[in-house]
């Protein structure tokens, strides 16, 4: 199979791709998605096909307005209006009960399902063009780092999906929030582009699920993508040095091999790219920034596949406002093998 790399001009050609079953990659805002017809079992299983991705990790519904809602789910609190009426388009998923037509193998057999309006206005008209709810996780072969540029998704799925839709870069870097509002108090199961404070600013009380700051257990079951397994993860093993910047700097620079990667913040590239033998660094962006961070960070841990790092070593944000999402790719990266200082 030969993937076509289609321009926004083309939209209608990856709709119709979309109807006939096909598998489409589509810009959105936070990464790159592996699109099928929500509402087709055999397609949306061709999407666990292409990325390698394990059977009970579910997938997100993307659909082009708030009005879809109800095509995807049924008995929707008065919060998930609220958050769409705040919040979308954008980077924020909810989990809701699944509408009876919503076939099991986008749910991994759970009876609630994620919902997303994305905030690329090409993604959401390659959505209503096609006529159906996109079901759509990152589009890399899974484990990998996600894809934030068309370029970035072809590494990973050239041959193994009919075509992709070339956005540009994506504005956000990293994948959206998911709340999940089938329980009470709502909970976080995945940070991302709408901050923790913001949720809470909107539905009061919200609880951080574990996952977020552990890896789940074996026979722990995932309610939303990206919960149970090692993700975001480049070939080279990682290692997340938490702590006051200056201080987690100074450690990487003491323990850090010559030939090892380092993902740093811009303050302190020049303690190692002047190194004896240094190896490949990668700028995350300043310090204070985090919204850069997430701009940058699947990029930064993408670029050491292409060199011969035997271990990358990163610097990591505090967990406050999108510096969570940042801190949780990266301890994911990691296995959540993280060294506080």
């Amino acid at each position: 199979m030969k993937t076509q790399l289609l321009t926004e001009k083309e939209m209608e050609r990856a709709a119709a791709i979309l109807r006939a079953g096909g598998l489409v990659g589509i810009p959105t805002e936070t990464v790159y998605g592996l699109g099928a017809n929500g509402f087709d079992a055999e397609a949306v299983s061709r999407i666990f096909l292409a990325k390698g991705r394990p059977q009970d990790n579910p997938l997100i519904l993307h659909i082009p307005s708030a009005t879809w809602l109800e095509r995807c789910c049924r008995d929707i609190p008065e919060s998930a209006w609220t958050l769409a009426g705040a919040c979308w388009p954008g980077p924020l998923t909810m989990i809701l009960p699944r509408a009876p037509q919503v076939p099991d193998v986008v749910t991994a057999g759970l009876d609630t399902v994620g919902v997303r309006c994305p905030g690329h206005a090409l993604c959401r008209a390659v959505i209503e063009a096609a006529g159906v709810p996109v079901a759509a996780p990152s589009g890399n072969l899974s484990g990998r780092p996600s894809p934030t540029t068309a370029g970035h998704m072809r590494e990973d799925m050239e041959g193994r999906i009919d075509a992709i839709v070339d956005g540009g870069p994506c504005a956000v870097g990293v994948e959206s929030t998911i709340v999940d509002l089938t329980c009470t108090p709502p909970r976080l199961l995945r940070p991302g582009g709408i901050t923790l404070e913001r949720l809470r600013e909107l539905l009061g009380q919200v609880e951080v699920d574990p996952a977020v700051v552990r890896l789940m257990d074996e026979g722990e079951h995932p309610r939303a993508p990206g919960m149970k397994y090692r993700h975001y993860a480049p070939r080279a093993p990682v290692t997340v040095v938490a702590g006051q910047p200056e201080r987690s700097a100074a450690y990487i620079a003491g323990h850090a091999r010559a030939e090892d990667g380092v993902i740093c913040f811009a303050e302190f590239l020049p303690l190692f790219t002047e190194r004896m033998g240094a190896g490949p660094v990668m700028d995350l962006g300043p310090a204070g920034d985090t919204a850069e961070q997430a701009r940058r960070i699947f990029d930064a841990l993408r670029a050491f596949d292409h060199t011969a790092v035997p271990a990358i070593w990163a610097q990591c944000p505090d967990a406050c406002g999108i510096g969570l999402a940042v801190s949780n790719r990266l301890s994911k990266a990691a296995g959540f093998h993280i060294i506080q200082v």
